[in-house]
């Protein structure tokens, strides 16, 4: 059995990705059998303890006729390594072979492809990756947030905006979408719109990073720095590790800097 993991969620532009490795579905491929499902979920179990470890045994694996598991599993250790550039490479190297040996997970490849050239800072091959992958299914809301962070990341924020848009017709209480469009509608100069999207994105979930760092950055430019100043505190308090945390500390030191 294979993992369609989705590499990274997206978090606010400012603060670009996260790299946690939530498990989106599981497939079984074609011609697996029991012993290489059993394999795979080893493997992916020790990848997460020990990424070294798990990329070891992934390559020792492939050697002895593990296959597109096996690679795939070399693949997301070397993800959870920070070798981003070279797992992105290695996950688009799978493509031919998941096409013939499991076509239903494709799209999940190319999307944990795109992911990791956006880690590599290479939005722009994510992007491509990712047009190639909303042809084959169109209107995915995952697909299309993850192209919303590659257009964001090229500065491109009303190709970003519309793509969310979408993403959010599709299913409206996505609250991370809508905490990214309360990004990419600032970018363009939507207030109203920004904040609108931010209010609602903390009505589903009142504790979200990312929007309340969105709520915070707008309420400052608006001059109201004791509600920025509560917004920015409880990013870090929530999520004190977080890319949010660091823009809220970011945002926080210019107001403190100011103010002397």
């Amino acid at each position: 059995m294979i993992s369609a993991i989705k590499i990274v969620r997206p978090a606010l532009f400012a603060s670009l990705l996260l790299t946690s490795l939530p498990v989106m579905a599981q497939q079984p491929l074609q011609t697996s059998t029991v012993l290489q499902d059993a394999a795979y979920q080893d493997c992916l179990s020790l990848v997460r303890r020990n990424p070294e470890d798990g990329f070891a045994q992934a390559q020792l694996w492939q050697a002895t006729g593990g296959g597109l598991p096996a690679q795939h599993c070399a693949a997301l250790a070397l993800v959870e390594m920070r070798h981003y550039g070279d797992a992105a490479d290695r996950l688009e190297k799978l493509l031919p072979l998941a096409e013939k040996q499991a076509p239903h997970l494709t799209v999940a490849i190319l999307d944990q492809a795109a992911n990791a050239w956006l880690l590599a800072e290479q939005p722009q091959r994510a992007k491509q990756l990712l047009d190639i992958a909303l042809k084959a299914a169109p209107e995915t809301s995952d697909l299309l947030i993850d192209r919303a962070v590659a257009l964001a990341a090229q500065n491109d924020y009303a190709a970003a905006k519309r793509d969310l848009d979408v993403a959010l017709r599709v299913d409206p209480t996505r609250e991370d979408a809508l905490a990214l469009r309360a990004s990419a509608r600032r970018q363009t100069g939507d207030m109203a719109g920004a904040m609108e999207d931010a209010e609602t994105a903390l009505a589903i979930q009142p504790r979200l990073p990312e929007a309340l760092l969105e709520r915070g950055i707008l309420r400052l430019n608006k001059g109201d720095k004791p509600g920025a100043r509560r917004d920015l505190i409880e990013v870090r308090l929530i999520a004190p590790d977080s890319p949010a945390a660091i823009s809220a500390g970011q945002y926080i030191e210019q107001m403190d800097v100011k103010q002397d």
